[in-house]
């Protein structure tokens, strides 16, 4: 079967019924012939602990086809791509902060260290 006569297409947003689920993934049912994986990934941003808690067999989803097997026609499914990611406005907890001070550096500071460096390198001399 070529990808012209398949009659779905990556990017495609389609409803399916589930038809299985196992711990890495929900099977999804588009139509009499052709079925998709959703893998635990794609089901939700951020850990999905069991994908039982969230799915019975027979629930109707909304998924998007992220991945078509041109071989096989094994149909890669998600659910998260469909939504939207909730960016939060809060800091990191560790985050720099903000206004850092910047290291007191300039001509002064080398005027302070000179007469010591120049002592220094005397008597690094003086011993050689």
């Amino acid at each position: 079967m070529t990808t012209k006569d398949f009659p779905y297409h990556i990017g495609d947003v389609v409803e399916g019924q589930v038809t299985g689920l196992q711990p890495y993934g929900v099977f999804v049912q588009l139509d009499e012939e052709h079925q998709g994986l959703v893998h635990i990934s794609e089901i939700n941003h951020g850990y999905v602990n069991n994908v039982e808690d969230k799915f019975n067999i027979g629930d109707t989803l909304t998924v998007k086809i992220i991945d078509i097997d041109e071989y096989t026609s094994k149909m890669s499914l998600s659910i998260r791509a469909l939504k939207k990611l909730a960016i939060s406005n809060k800091p990191a907890k560790n985050a720099w902060p903000k206004k850092r001070h910047a290291p007191k550096i300039g001509f002064s500071s080398i005027e302070e260290k000179m007469p010591m460096w120049i002592e220094e390198a005397l008597t690094k001399m003086a011993t050689k």
